[in-house]
Protein backbone atom coordinates (compact mmCIF):
# COMPACT_ATOMS: atom_id res chain seq x y z
CA UNK A 1 0.00 0.00 0.00
CA UNK A 2 2.79 2.62 0.82
CA UNK A 3 4.38 1.70 -2.52
CA UNK A 4 1.26 2.26 -4.50
CA UNK A 5 0.60 5.94 -2.21
CA UNK A 6 4.34 6.73 -2.91
CA UNK A 7 3.50 5.69 -7.27
CA UNK A 8 1.27 7.85 -7.70
CA UNK A 9 2.38 10.89 -5.34
CA UNK A 10 5.10 10.66 -7.27
CA UNK A 11 3.65 10.19 -11.06
CA UNK A 12 0.66 11.97 -10.34
CA UNK A 13 2.13 15.67 -10.00
CA UNK A 14 5.40 15.02 -12.88
CA UNK A 15 2.07 13.99 -15.44
CA UNK A 16 0.89 17.55 -14.68
CA UNK A 17 4.37 19.20 -14.53
CA UNK A 18 5.33 17.40 -17.83
CA UNK A 19 2.51 18.35 -19.70
CA UNK A 20 4.12 20.72 -22.14
CA UNK A 21 7.32 18.09 -22.57
CA UNK A 22 4.56 15.61 -23.47
CA UNK A 23 3.11 17.94 -26.05
CA UNK A 24 6.49 19.31 -27.33
CA UNK A 25 7.77 15.18 -27.85
CA UNK A 26 4.52 14.49 -29.14
CA UNK A 27 4.37 17.16 -31.95
CA UNK A 28 8.67 16.44 -32.54
CA UNK A 29 8.06 13.04 -33.41
CA UNK A 30 5.20 13.40 -36.06
CA UNK A 31 6.77 15.56 -37.51
CA UNK A 32 10.18 13.95 -38.11
CA UNK A 33 8.82 10.43 -39.16
CA UNK A 34 4.59 9.46 -40.36
CA UNK A 35 2.45 7.16 -37.65
CA UNK A 36 1.61 7.61 -34.64
CA UNK A 37 3.85 8.96 -31.84
CA UNK A 38 3.27 6.85 -29.14
CA UNK A 39 4.43 3.34 -29.31
CA UNK A 40 2.19 0.48 -27.76
CA UNK A 41 2.71 -3.05 -26.87
CA UNK A 42 1.69 -5.93 -24.53
CA UNK A 43 4.15 -6.81 -22.15
CA UNK A 44 4.32 -9.18 -19.20
CA UNK A 45 3.08 -7.38 -16.13
CA UNK A 46 2.95 -8.70 -12.48
CA UNK A 47 2.16 -12.34 -12.01
CA UNK A 48 2.74 -12.51 -16.20
CA UNK A 49 -0.97 -10.93 -16.65
CA UNK A 50 -0.61 -8.68 -20.24
CA UNK A 51 -1.11 -4.98 -20.33
CA UNK A 52 -0.61 -2.06 -22.45
CA UNK A 53 3.00 -0.86 -22.29
CA UNK A 54 3.82 3.12 -23.78
CA UNK A 55 6.37 4.88 -24.86
CA UNK A 56 7.39 7.38 -27.37
CA UNK A 57 8.35 5.53 -30.87
CA UNK A 58 11.92 5.60 -31.83
CA UNK A 59 11.80 3.52 -34.49
CA UNK A 60 11.06 3.72 -37.78
CA UNK A 61 6.82 2.54 -38.60
CA UNK A 62 8.79 -0.35 -40.95
CA UNK A 63 11.05 -1.67 -38.30
CA UNK A 64 9.96 -5.15 -36.60
CA UNK A 65 8.40 -4.29 -33.27
CA UNK A 66 10.07 -7.13 -31.55
CA UNK A 67 13.23 -7.13 -33.23
CA UNK A 68 16.74 -6.83 -31.60
CA UNK A 69 16.99 -3.75 -29.43
CA UNK A 70 19.70 -1.42 -31.69
CA UNK A 71 23.47 -2.03 -30.54
CA UNK A 72 24.54 2.05 -31.15
CA UNK A 73 23.25 5.12 -31.98
CA UNK A 74 23.78 4.62 -35.68
CA UNK A 75 21.29 1.64 -35.50
CA UNK A 76 19.15 2.51 -39.29
CA UNK A 77 15.48 1.46 -37.58
CA UNK A 78 16.05 4.26 -35.48
CA UNK A 79 14.79 8.00 -36.37
CA UNK A 80 17.14 10.93 -35.83
CA UNK A 81 14.52 12.09 -32.81
CA UNK A 82 14.60 8.83 -31.52
CA UNK A 83 18.15 8.21 -31.34
CA UNK A 84 17.88 11.08 -29.36
CA UNK A 85 14.68 10.40 -27.14
CA UNK A 86 16.48 6.75 -26.31
CA UNK A 87 19.79 8.40 -25.21
CA UNK A 88 18.03 10.89 -22.97
CA UNK A 89 15.77 8.43 -22.03
CA UNK A 90 12.91 10.80 -22.61
CA UNK A 91 11.17 8.04 -24.82
CA UNK A 92 10.43 6.24 -21.29
CA UNK A 93 8.19 9.26 -20.59
CA UNK A 94 4.62 7.86 -21.35
CA UNK A 95 4.91 5.07 -18.99
CA UNK A 96 4.29 7.65 -16.14
CA UNK A 97 1.16 6.96 -16.79
CA UNK A 98 1.32 3.15 -17.15
CA UNK A 99 2.22 3.90 -13.37
CA UNK A 100 -0.45 5.76 -12.93
CA UNK A 101 -3.17 3.07 -13.87
CA UNK A 102 -1.18 0.89 -11.36
CA UNK A 103 -0.19 -1.38 -14.51
CA UNK A 104 3.35 -0.95 -13.36
CA UNK A 105 5.34 1.21 -10.41
CA UNK A 106 7.98 3.62 -10.14
CA UNK A 107 10.68 0.60 -9.38
CA UNK A 108 10.57 -2.49 -10.12
CA UNK A 109 11.75 -5.16 -13.20
CA UNK A 110 11.65 -3.56 -16.88
CA UNK A 111 8.47 -5.71 -18.13
CA UNK A 112 9.53 -7.98 -21.14
CA UNK A 113 7.76 -9.55 -23.58
CA UNK A 114 5.09 -12.14 -22.28
CA UNK A 115 7.13 -14.53 -24.49
CA UNK A 116 9.82 -14.83 -22.85
CA UNK A 117 8.33 -16.14 -19.97
CA UNK A 118 8.74 -19.58 -21.28
CA UNK A 119 12.61 -19.34 -21.54
CA UNK A 120 13.12 -18.53 -17.62
CA UNK A 121 13.59 -21.06 -15.54
CA UNK A 122 11.97 -21.20 -12.23
CA UNK A 123 14.31 -18.17 -10.36
CA UNK A 124 13.88 -15.98 -13.09
CA UNK A 125 10.13 -16.17 -13.07
CA UNK A 126 10.09 -14.69 -9.60
CA UNK A 127 10.67 -11.18 -11.33
CA UNK A 128 7.07 -11.64 -11.72
CA UNK A 129 6.19 -11.23 -8.27
CA UNK A 130 6.01 -8.14 -8.10
CA UNK A 131 4.80 -5.00 -10.95
CA UNK A 132 7.09 -4.14 -13.16
CA UNK A 133 9.03 -0.61 -13.32
CA UNK A 134 9.73 2.59 -14.74
CA UNK A 135 13.38 1.78 -13.47
CA UNK A 136 15.21 -1.02 -11.34
CA UNK A 137 18.22 -2.72 -9.85
CA UNK A 138 19.33 -3.57 -13.30
CA UNK A 139 19.35 0.09 -14.92
CA UNK A 140 21.49 1.46 -12.23
CA UNK A 141 23.89 -1.67 -12.31
CA UNK A 142 25.00 -1.52 -15.85
CA UNK A 143 22.07 -1.67 -18.01
CA UNK A 144 23.52 -1.76 -21.64
CA UNK A 145 26.16 -3.28 -20.98
CA UNK A 146 24.34 -5.98 -18.84
CA UNK A 147 24.21 -9.44 -20.45
CA UNK A 148 19.95 -10.97 -20.16
CA UNK A 149 21.02 -13.06 -17.71
CA UNK A 150 22.66 -10.20 -15.30
CA UNK A 151 19.80 -8.59 -16.08
CA UNK A 152 17.28 -11.13 -14.75
CA UNK A 153 19.69 -12.27 -11.60
CA UNK A 154 19.82 -8.32 -10.64
CA UNK A 155 15.66 -8.68 -11.04
CA UNK A 156 15.53 -11.46 -8.71
CA UNK A 157 17.77 -9.96 -6.17
CA UNK A 158 15.15 -6.67 -6.02
CA UNK A 159 11.84 -9.06 -5.53
CA UNK A 160 13.97 -10.67 -3.09
CA UNK A 161 15.43 -7.55 -0.75
CA UNK A 162 13.01 -4.93 -1.87
CA UNK A 163 11.85 -2.65 0.14
CA UNK A 164 10.87 1.11 0.23
CA UNK A 165 14.65 2.51 1.21
CA UNK A 166 16.18 0.39 -1.60
CA UNK A 167 12.98 2.08 -3.62
CA UNK A 168 14.47 5.70 -2.94
CA UNK A 169 18.17 5.02 -3.53
CA UNK A 170 17.32 3.23 -7.02
CA UNK A 171 15.35 6.32 -8.09
CA UNK A 172 17.86 8.70 -7.07
CA UNK A 173 20.80 7.32 -8.86
CA UNK A 174 18.58 6.66 -12.09
CA UNK A 175 17.88 10.45 -11.72
CA UNK A 176 21.66 10.68 -11.56
CA UNK A 177 22.28 8.77 -14.29
CA UNK A 178 19.95 10.72 -16.87
CA UNK A 179 21.78 14.12 -16.16
CA UNK A 180 25.45 11.70 -16.52
CA UNK A 181 27.15 9.52 -19.26
CA UNK A 182 25.08 5.68 -19.10
CA UNK A 183 25.47 3.11 -21.58
CA UNK A 184 21.99 2.74 -22.92
CA UNK A 185 22.83 0.39 -25.91
CA UNK A 186 23.42 -3.35 -25.12
CA UNK A 187 26.98 -5.20 -26.02
CA UNK A 188 26.24 -8.16 -25.81
CA UNK A 189 21.80 -9.83 -25.49
CA UNK A 190 23.37 -13.08 -24.02
CA UNK A 191 25.99 -14.81 -22.22
CA UNK A 192 25.21 -17.52 -25.29
CA UNK A 193 23.32 -15.60 -27.60
CA UNK A 194 24.50 -13.05 -30.02
CA UNK A 195 22.17 -12.69 -32.42
CA UNK A 196 18.49 -11.86 -30.40
CA UNK A 197 17.71 -8.59 -28.79
CA UNK A 198 15.63 -7.96 -25.85
CA UNK A 199 13.61 -4.67 -25.27
CA UNK A 200 14.66 -2.33 -22.44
Amino acid sequence: MLKRIFDIAVTLPAIVCLLPVFFILWLLIRMSNSGAAVFKQQRAGKNGRPFTFYKFRTMRTDADPFGASPKSGDDPRLTPIGRWLREKSLDELPQLFNVLKGDMSLVGPRPLYIAQIAEWNDRQKKRLLVKPGLTGLAQISGRGSLTREQKLDLDVQYVEIADFRLDVKIIFKTIAQIFGSKDIYEKKYSQTEHTRGEKK
